[in-house]
C-alpha cells in the first residue's frame, strides 16, 4: 500500500551554517541533575510561582512582551510581527499541573486566506537540555551565549518569520524543562505532545490577539519537533478535541528511538542521548537502577555533562563518539538499555504511531537522512494511511552529504520551509490533500 508520495529533486535552496564550540566538565552519578535557572535580565520570568494560576491545561500563567530578532522583512519593510514570552499550564503523565514557557508571535501581516487568522503551534528541533537553551531566550538575540562556550542558536526563527509573513500567528513552545525547571524530557512522547497542544490553547486564550478561540490550528516541527508534533497530532483528538486542528507538518520525526540511536552511533548528534537519559530519570525514575547497571564511569560523566548543555557544546564534546565507550559491557547503549525490560518499555513508550490523528499530516524525510531513518518515517506514513488518515509523504532525494555530520538531516529543514508552509496554508483554506492510495 502506498501513500500519496511526491518525490522531490535535490535542489538546495539556502545554505544555513552555524559555527559552534565548547567544552564540558565531567561529573559522576546517574541521578536526576539539578539544572540552574537561566541567567540574564529575563531569568526570573522562568521561575514559576509555587501555586500555578489558572485551572486547566493551556491557561496562561504569565506573559511578557519582548523584542525578538525577526530576520525576514515583509514587502513593506516592516518586521513580520510582535512577540510575547509566555508561561502556561500543561500536565505531566499523572495529570498534575506543570509550567511550560514559550513565545507567542502576533503577525503584522493580514491573513489573506479563508476564515479567521490561523495559528501554528511550532516545536523546535534539538537545541539542548539546559534551561538556558530555551528557544524563547535565544530568540531575544538570535543566539544565546554564556561564557565560556555555552551556545544555542534560534535557527527556528526562519520558519517563524516565514509563517508570520503569510499572516499566520505562531506559538512556539520551549518544551517542558527548557526555561522552566528541568530536567527536560527530551523526545518524551507525552510531555512533548502536551506542550505543543497546550501552547495552542494558551495562544487562543491570550488577551489582545487577533485569534479566535475556535480558529484553525496547525502543528509544525522538524526532527525533535517532528516527533513532538506527530505525537501531538495523534494525541489531540482525545486530549484536546476542542482544538480546530487542520493539519500537521512533521519533518524527519524520530519515530522509533532505538533505531534513531543506532543510526546516531559515531555521528555529531550522539551526545543527545544524554538529554534523553536525563529526561527519562525525571519522567521514569525506575530507569535509574537500569542505568546504574549499564553505564560505566564515562557514561555517567556523559549524562552529567550534557544535563546543562546547549547543543553546540554537546556537539563539540561528543561528536563522532560511540556509545560502546559508555557501557560496562562494551555493547551499544541502546542495546544495553533495551535488553532490560524496564528500559525497553520506556524506550518503546516514546514511539509514534500507536494512536491515530484525525486531521491531515505531511511527513517529510530525506532518503539519505544521516540521523533519522527514512524507512521509519515511511512506515509511519503507511500505518496512518491504513487507518484512513490523509497523509502526504514527501521523500526528499538528496545524495549522501558528509555522512554522520547531520548535514543530510539538517539541510531539508530549511530548504523545505516554503513547501511545508504552502501545504499547511492549503489546509487552512479548506483544500483537501490528495488521499492515500
Amino acid at each position: 500500500m502506498q501513500c500519496g508520495v511526491r518525490t522531490w529533486s535535490a535542489v538546495l535552496a539556502t545554505t544555513f551554517g552555524v559555527l559552534i564550540s565548547g567544552f564540558a566538565t565531567p561529573h559522576a552519578s546517574a541521578s536526576p541533575p539539578e539544572v540552574p535557572a537561566p541567567s540574564g535580565p529575563w531569568g526570573s520570568f522562568y521561575d514559576p510561582p509555587a501555586v500555578l494560576p489558572g485551572n486547566a491545561a493551556g491557561d496562561v500563567i504569565r506573559e511578557q512582551a519582548f523584542t525578538p530578532i525577526l530576520s525576514i522583512p515583509t514587502a513593506t519593510g516592516a518586521i513580520p510581527g510582535s512577540a510575547r514570552r509566555i508561561m502556561y499550564r500543561s500536565v505531566d503523565d499523572d495529570g498534575r499541573p506543570i509550567p511550560v514557557s514559550g513565545t507567542y508571535f502576533e503577525p503584522s501581516t493580514a491573513w489573506q486566506g479563508r476564515g479567521p487568522r490561523p495559528l501554528v503551534s511550532l516545536a523546535s528541533g534539538t537545541i539542548g537540555a539546559g534551561r538556558q537553551c530555551a528557544p524563547s531566550i535565544a530568540m531575544q538575540s538570535l543566539l544565546h551565549y554564556r561564557p565560556p562556550f555555552d551556545l544555542s542558536v534560534a535557527y527556528e526563527q526562519l520558519a517563524v518569520d516565514y509563517l508570520l509573513a503569510q499572516g499566520i500567528a505562531v506559538v512556539f513552545t520551549d518544551y517542558v524543562g527548557l526555561g522552566t525547571p528541568g530536567p527536560h524530557p527530551y523526545i518524551n512522547r507525552g510531555y512533548s505532545a502536551r506542550a505543543v497542544i497546550d501552547a495552542a490553547r494558551a495562544a487562543q486564550r491570550l488577551p489582545g490577539t487577533s485569534l479566535s478561540t475556535s480558529g484553525p490550528v496547525g502543528f509544525w516541527g522538524y526532527s525533535q519537533g517532528g516527533h513532538a508534533v506527530a505525537a501531538a497530532a495523534e494525541l489531540q483528538p482525545t486530549y484536546a478535541p476542542e482544538l480546530n486542528v487542520q493539519g500537521t507538518y512533521a519533518g524527519a520525526p524520530p519515530v522509533a528511538l532505538a533505531d534513531t540511536l543506532a543510526r546516531g552511533e559515531g555521528s555529531t548528534l550522539i551526545g543527545a542521548v544524554g538529554y534523553f537519559l536525563n529526561g527519562a530519570l525525571r519522567t521514569n525514575p525506575e530507569i535509574g537502577p537500569v542505568l546504574d547497571r549499564v553505564l560505566n564511569d564515562a557514561g555517567r560523566a556523559m549524562m552529567r555533562n550534557t544535563a546543562n548543555q546547549c547543543v553546540g557544546e554537546t556537539l563539540l564534546n561528543y561528536s563522532f563518539q560511540h556509545t560502546t565507550q559508555w557501557t560496562k559491557t562494551g555493547e551499544p547503549l541502546g542495546a544495553a538499555i533495551t535488553n532490560d525490560p524496564i528500559g525497553r518499555r520506556i524506550i518503546e513508550e516514546q514511539a509514534v504511531g500507536n494512536l491515530t490523528p484525525t486531521a491531515p499530516v505531511l511527513l517529510t524525510s530525506n532518503v539519505n537522512d544521516d540521523v533519522v531513518p527514512n524507512s521509519r518515517v515511511r512506515d509511519l506514513a503507511h500505518t496512518w494511511c491504513e487507518r484512513g488518515v490523509p497523509v502526504t509523504l514527501n521523500n526528499i532525494e538528496l545524495p549522501p552529504i558528509l555522512p554522520s555530520t547531520a548535514t543530510g538531516h539538517g539541510i531539508p529543514e530549511f530548504a523545505n520551509i516554503p513547501a511545508a508552509a504552502s501545504w499547511i496554508i492549503d489546509r487552512f483554506n479548506g483544500i483537501a490533500p490528495a488521499p492515500c492510495s
